[in-house]
Parts: C-alpha cells; sequence; structure tokens
C-alpha cells in the first residue's frame, strides 16, 4: 500500500528485455537506506518489485501485461516514486494500492497564478468512481478533485506538487497512469452487488 505522497522522482536509464516484459534501471537521489530487494516501490503509480540495488538506484522488473496497460515506463522518462507504506506511518494522502485502473488524457494545463489548472479526461468505465472532493491518484500523486463533468475532472496543482513530481512534464495530450479511490470501487461492487441479488 500508498499515500500517494511522492518522496522523490528518478530516472530510467536502462532497459533490459527480458522474455515477458523490460528490467529497467531506475536512477533517483531517494534515501534508499532502508529499502531491501524484494521492497515494494511504486513507479509513476505502478507498483513494482526492487530486484537490486545500486549505488544510485535499483533495478526493477516490469510483466509486458503491466506495460500494456501503463504509461511512462519508458526509457529516459522521468517518474515520480514512493517506497510502500509502513504501518507507523502518516497517512498524508489516501489508500493508493499501486494497481493501476485506467489511462487519461490531460485536456488542459496552464497556470492559474501561482498555481496549475489541471483537466483530465478519463474513460467512462474510471468517471463513474471519480466524485468532486473525492481522492483520484495520478502517476503515483493523491490529488483532490475539484470538479467533474462527464468524463472529464479537473484539480488543482499547488507549486509544491508540481516542483517535486513529474508534473513539471506533463503538457497537453499526455498520457497519465490513474487509479480511482479503494473507498469508491467498494461502495460501486456493494451497490452492483446488491442490484444483482434484488434481480435474482
Amino acid at each position: 500500500m500508498f499515500t500517494g505522497i511522492i518522496l522523490a522522482t528518478g530516472k530510467i536509464v536502462e532497459q533490459e528485455q527480458l522474455e515477458q516484459g523490460l528490467r529497467l534501471r531506475i536512477d533517483t537521489t531517494m534515501d534508499l537506506s532502508d529499502v531491501a530487494i524484494g521492497d515494494s516501490i511504486a513507479v509513476n503509480g505502478v507498483c513494482l518489485t526492487v530486484v537490486k540495488l545500486l549505488e544510485h538506484g535499483f533495478l526493477m522488473d516490469v510483466s509486458r501485461h503491466t506495460l500494456d496497460v501503463t504509461v511512462g515506463l519508458e526509457l529516459g522518462k522521468v517518474v515520480n516514486l514512493e517506497k510502500a507504506l509502513r504501518l507507523a506511518d502518516r497517512l498524508g494522502g489516501h489508500l493508493v494500492s499501486g494497481h493501476v485502473d485506467g489511462l487519461g488524457e490531460v485536456i488542459h494545463y496552464h497556470a492559474i497564478g501561482e498555481s496549475w489548472f489541471l483537466e483530465i479526461k478519463a474513460s467512462s468505465d474510471l468517471s463513474r468512481y471519480i466524485a468532486k472532493k473525492g481522492s483520484i491518484t495520478v502517476n503515483g500523486i493523491s490529488l483532490t478533485v475539484n470538479s467533474i463533468e462527464q468524463d472529464n475532472f479537473t484539480i488543482n496543482i499547488i507549486p509544491h506538487t508540481r516542483e517535486v513530481t513529474n508534473f513539471k512534464e506533463l503538457a497537453v495530450g499526455s498520457k497519465v497512469n490513474l487509479e480511482i479511490d479503494l473507498i469508491a470501487r467498494y461502495i460501486e461492487r456493494s451497490r452492483m452487488w446488491e442490484s444483482n441479488r434484488e434481480i435474482r
């Protein structure tokens, strides 16, 4: 589990082809003194496993399926990083699983004063889980939805978030990884189960 609070960014500097996926080398200045082989780190919101620690980074294996359903894991990309949540940690964002539900597309992204206005189009099968003032994870970042209309939702990006994440790289047309709120997911599942039971 994660919180969506980004600790650092890294850069994918090498890719090695595997039989069913890729091995990525990610360089970062993030403190890795408490990270061990086998630990989970969220990379752009994708939960991956450390397979080797390096002096200034780590190696991670990514399956073909994960590569097919996510974005931002290409060579040269700057990625958002977060270590897995420990039980004693503060929950600064919201509960994040690191399992990407789908992709979104940046429709608008521009400065408003010191902050930035971000509008993202989600697929219709995800947008029903997104609520005004609810939580959403974009490229691993825990954010609050300002508004939603049909499949488009808007977010206010404060200067700190833009400065310490790869949101500096975003532009109109960029694809982003989306993870819906866990609570919304289970509420919707419960609602569907109740509806099916009534039909029976």
